[in-house]
């Protein structure tokens, strides 16, 4: 570890989290409501950041009710889904039926993801051990025989030495926390990456989500009160080549796929205006060390199928706290404990992933590199065909592989 000199300020806690996203800002709550001294580091300075993941799952609903913040959440602007379709050409076919779930809010909410944050920040808030640092970030972390003991972070004004019982990397897939503490990462690849952009919506277009496939192009249209938030995916690594074709290239391909936003698709004025997610997934061989821990996507980047990554970090960070509150409370937290939340988590997310490698790697992967949609086709068939099978897709989206739930 680097050697770190001249800090301003000093502080101490139970618990340090790296990361104010979904994961970092839950267990922070979390923690905080059972006493627990928590300090949370968010390296932007505010939560607003467009074309981030902001679908809220039923299960994470379900969490939110067993905090009492449910009612609160459904007052924010938002939209309800019950449904996901797809379309390969003139085809079309409901591949999940949410309200078949016996769940508190059938439905998937899209929420902005800074109006959700805000939200568990203003809850967390109240309690006087909770301390929330913005544009703060992680620089390293400090250990010592062999344990880590604390980190240091920066902000514009200000040099940390925070030093905890715990530090737990919730920073993303990115995460500064897992490469400082040198833990090793199993990359699965990934064929494609995903353009975002918005496109103006019209009262007469259609209100679901759905995935359009054609030979050689894929597209996600998220159904947005006055938009839509489309998701044109493209073979990996490939922007640059697009780059070449301009964007009237992109507009064309984009009425392929939708001829209802004719009259609006010169509203994608230049490609550099695009949003470039660089698709991947992994995830970590062990999640942990002596005094620290990764959860959410710093443990397990998850691919954009199926939306499910607030869902995921929200599940890890509900088991982690079901498993770090009575370790605090009872002054024994030691590696055993995290080795628990990491074996409570593996399973769900590896399932997850596997489905995820398959439809982007067997489904998505032949239309977009290949040009064909023989295989998607056939899959949706079967949709319209047995309508028992919208189950799966319905659970697996809306309530994960293994929900967890609030006890303490």
């Amino acid at each position: 570890m680097s050697e770190q000199n001249s800090y301003t300020t000093t502080l101490s806690s139970q618990c340090c989290i790296a990361g104010g996203g979904p994961a970092g800002m839950m267990l922070g709550l979390m923690l905080a409501r059972a006493g627990i001294r928590v300090i949370v580091l968010e390296k932007w300075p505010d939560f607003f950041r467009d074309f981030r993941g902001d679908t809220i799952h039923p299960s994470t609903m379900e969490n939110l009710a067993e905090l009492g913040l449910l009612d609160a959440f459904l007052k924010l602007k938002h939209e309800e889904v019950t449904r996901l379709t797809g379309i390969v050409g003139n085809e079309r076919v409901t591949m999940a039926d949410f309200s078949t779930l016996k769940v508190s809010c059938p439905f998937i909410a899209f929420v902005p993801q800074w109006d959700f944050l805000n939200l568990i920040r203003e809850s967390a808030s109240l309690y006087p051990n909770f301390k929330l640092l913005m544009g703060t970030q992680v620089v390293d972390i400090h250990e010592k025989d062999g344990q880590v003991t604390g980190l240091y972070a920066s902000s514009k004004d200000e040099v940390y030495d925070i030093q905890c019982d715990l530090v737990v990397g919730a920073d993303g897939r990115n995460s500064t926390v897992r490469e400082k503490a040198e833990l090793k990462v199993r990359d699965f690849g990934a064929p494609i990456d995903v353009l975002w952009f918005r496109i103006s919506r019209k009262e007469e277009d259609p209100s679901e989500p759905a995935g359009r496939f054609a030979s050689g192009r894929v597209m996600i249209l998220l159904y947005r009160k006055d938009y839509w938030q489309c998701g044109f995916v493209i073979k990996k690594d490939s922007f640059e080549q697009m780059r070449e074709l301009g964007v009237e290239w992109l507009r064309a391909e984009v009425l392929k796929l939708a001829p209802f936003l004719k009259e609006r698709v010169n509203e994608i004025t230049d490609l550099s205006s695009l949003n470039l997610l660089s698709v991947k997934i992994d995830r970590l061989e062990r999640w942990y060390k002596p005094g620290l821990i990764c959860i959410g996507d710093a443990a397990h980047a998850m691919s954009p199928v199926g939306g499910v990554g607030i869902n995921l970090a929200v599940q890890d960070a509900v088991a982690a706290a079901n498993v770090l509150v009575p370790a605090f409370k009872e002054n024994r937290l030691s590696v055993i404990d995290l080795a628990k939340i990491q074996k409570r988590r593996q399973w769900p997310t590896v399932a997850t992933q596997r489905v995820q490698l398959f439809v982007q790697n067997r489904l998505i992967n032949t239309i977009v590199n290949q040009g064909s949609t023989n295989r998607m086709a056939s899959m949706l068939r079967l949709f319209n065909r047995f309508s028992l099978l919208r189950k799966i897709p319905s659970t697996i989206i809306g309530k994960g592989f293994r929900p967890e739930h609030v006890t303490h």
